[in-house]
């Protein structure tokens, strides 16, 4: 498909630079069928039926943001996916000063070889010594806020928890499931009083989610491979909700993602853990959702793709033209949607 078809005009100000607080004072946009209806998250459960079950994502960011040297020249880092120990493959910025072999000081005892350019530009960084790297992260790295906030203002304290979910339990995304942002203990509580189940897995998000999509067709497109996991117990639950009738809703697009690479053609979610670069494009047939959270997302990128996949192109065009009329606010720190499509 035509990537201009997933083009829309957004204007500046309606990209959120902070969370709503509290964060599920934040609006929501209920796409239910053909019926549109303007809510709150904090009313969700009377949005979902006794029976549905939520699936969050319970990754946590780490501090993948790096500054650094090669000798004079200044280097920065974004760690996007680990491929070992101490190995990741990182985004560089000002790439064009550094060589296979070069070494990057990023802070006292925080030292990394580069090596492997891949031919998106990334390099893979061994980092060196005997301290875990996430120590070394810890101290030297700052919270991966998106482009289109950090390109705004500073990365500042804040951040630290604004920019991770009530679920965060699993090191090692460099992205937030943004759509749990808006998930508090009171919203909980009253999804369960509403016998509104909930699950987690584990997908961590990398970098290559804030990507722009510079090919002319989808089909030109190549996804960034991201880690994820599916336990066994969890497949079980949730291959129980569908068997009693009842539907599974993904909180985000990267639950949805990786539920739809562990289902199979018949619909029954599999165990899984490993590698996955799904891309999900209008014509794609759902078999592990029946419905998703989740925030408002830049215009020709992979996520718009992939809620006009799950309720149609023009009905996400017209959904977007009306939040943005209406005054809801977009991205990672932005407002929510709930999309339900017709089965």
């Amino acid at each position: 498909m035509n990537v201009d078809l997933f083009d829309f005009e957004l204007p500046n100000e309606r990209i959120a630079l902070r969370p709503a607080s509290p964060r599920d004072s934040a609006r929501l946009l209920v796409l239910e069928g053909s019926a549109t209806r303007d809510a709150i998250v904090r009313d969700l459960a009377a949005q979902l039926r006794p029976g549905d079950c939520l699936v969050f994502n319970d990754t946590r960011v780490i501090p993948a943001q790096l500054e650094g040297t090669r000798g004079e020249a200044k280097i920065g880092a974004t760690l996007h996916k680990r491929e070992g120990p101490r190995r990741w493959r990182a985004f560089i910025r000002n790439a064009k000063r550094l060589r296979e072999g070069d070494a990057i000081t990023f802070g006292p005892d925080a030292i990394a070889i580069a090596s492997d350019r891949a031919e998106d530009g990334s390099f893979a960084l061994d980092f060196q010594g005997d301290e875990p790297v996430e120590l070394l992260l810890e101290r030297c790295g700052r919270m991966p806020l998106p482009p289109y906030i950090a390109s705004k203002r500073p990365t500042d304290a804040r951040d630290a928890d604004d920019y991770q979910t009530m679920f965060a339990a699993e090191p090692g995304a460099v992205a937030a499931p943004t759509a749990a942002l808006h998930f508090t203990p009171a919203l909980m509580a009253s999804l369960e009083a509403a016998g509104i189940g909930h699950t987690t897995l584990t997908l961590h998000v990398g970098a290559g989610t804030f990507l722009p999509v510079k090919a002319e067709d989808t089909a030109d497109h190549k996804m960034h491979a991201e880690w994820g996991r599916i336990t066994p117990e969890v497949a079980d639950r949730l291959n129980a909700v569908r068997a009693a009738g009842n539907r599974i809703i993904a909180v985000g697009t990267t639950s949805l993602r990786l539920l739809e690479s562990a289902a199979d053609e018949h619909r029954v979610i599999q165990p899984f853990e490993g590698d996955t670069a799904i891309f999900i494009t209008p014509g794609y047939r759902f078999k592990g959702v029946d419905g998703l959270v989740t925030n408002f997302h830049l215009p020709r990128s992979t996520l718009f793709m992939l809620v006009s996949a799950l309720m149609g192109l023009d009905r996400m065009q017209a959904a977007y033209a009306h939040a943005i009329e209406t005054g809801y606010r977009f991205y990672s720190y932005g407002d929510s949607s709930l999309l339900l499509p017709a089965r």
